[in-house]
């Protein structure tokens, strides 16, 4: 391979990988995750956006209908203000993009791996969170005032899919600034495939060069 068309290799994975990270400042304006109620009494359905500082109905009224909902049942109302994670996940992603533009600055690839196993385990530590917090809002159930009360039942959002609770059909999906998330990770993926590509293909090319 000539100097030329390594340096091409190389210039290619970089703009790959900084266009992943820089696709990750959208989740600042795009909701993350998307949760909505289906019920023949909302043929339109009632629905909340999870975003990566609060949590809003997906119509103007949508977050105080179901914590009106909630309440029958003995779930705790929503309240963004009392979620500690929404505070944090600014942070988070922020200190994730700031290493990943390092990362792209000094290109090795040890310093690409690292970044994208953190990445993954900021991701799954995330999901774990979130089914954690959907665990608890539909299981510590305040029974004593609740109206309706149904014996061994939960009310708990699936993770990802759809779930049948009472008259209502739960889904769980991620919205769009969730599959920027995974996009942006792809495109980190596709950097580092085309580096170990890169030093295969040039043995005597240093794992970092």
């Amino acid at each position: 391979m000539t100097t030329s068309k390594k340096s091409t290799t190389g210039k290619t994975s970089r703009w790959i990988m900084l266009a992943g990270v820089l696709l990750m400042g959208l989740v600042y304006v795009l909701p993350l995750w998307k949760i909505t109620l289906e019920a023949p009494q909302y043929p339109e359905g009632l629905g909340m956006y999870i975003r990566i500082n609060t949590v809003e109905g997906v119509e103007a009224n949508n977050l105080n209908q179901i914590n009106n909902l909630n309440h029958y049942i003995g779930m705790k109302p929503i309240h963004p203000d009392t979620i500690p994670e929404l505070r944090i996940m600014p942070w988070v992603v922020l200190g994730l993009i700031i290493l990943g533009l390092l990362v792209v600055w000094r290109w090795k690839r040890s310093l690409l791996t690292a970044w994208l196993s953190l990445f993954t385990l900021v991701a799954i530590v995330g999901l774990v969170d979130f089914y954690k917090w959907e665990y608890d809002y539909g299981h510590n159930l305040d029974m004593e005032n609740a109206i309706i009360k149904v014996p061994d039942m939960n009310y708990q959002p699936p993770l990802l899919g759809s779930r049948q609770l009472l008259n209502f059909k739960a889904h769980s999906y991620p919205a769009a600034g969730g599959w920027v998330i995974f996009f942006s990770f792809g495109l980190a993926v596709a950097a580092l495939v085309m580096e170990m590509k890169h030093e295969k293909s040039e043995p005597g090319s240093g794992k970092d060069e």
